[in-house]
């Protein structure tokens, strides 16, 4: 059986996580904030892990979401950035 390499990841669905900005948990909020304040790292993989304040995310699916769900994107320098989506979450948050 030959074996490929993958290139792209084209065929992911999130989970877990609403298209609503407002239905993001309090956790993917809080990942929202730290990526907002310039704690956050991100590597730019099919599958994004995000780093805070140095430290690896203990939830990794939340982070895949974020960035699958279009909230987050690694910038060319591997620090997190947030999308309109993002930055609009967080607005609705604050406003409630």
């Amino acid at each position: 059986m030959e074996q490929r390499a993958i290139t792209e990841c084209t065929d992911f669905e999130p989970k877990g996580l609403s298209s609503v900005e407002g239905d993001l948990n309090h956790r993917a909020l809080a990942m929202l904030r730290a990526v907002a304040e310039g704690r956050a790292m991100m590597s730019s993989s099919c599958e994004p892990d995000l780093f805070i304040d140095g430290v690896s995310c203990c939830d990794q699916m939340t982070a895949h979401a974020l960035a699958h769900g279009g909230y987050v994107h690694a910038a060319a320098d591997g620090t997190a950035e947030l999308t309109a989506a993002g930055r609009a979450a967080l607005k609705i948050t604050i406003a409630a």
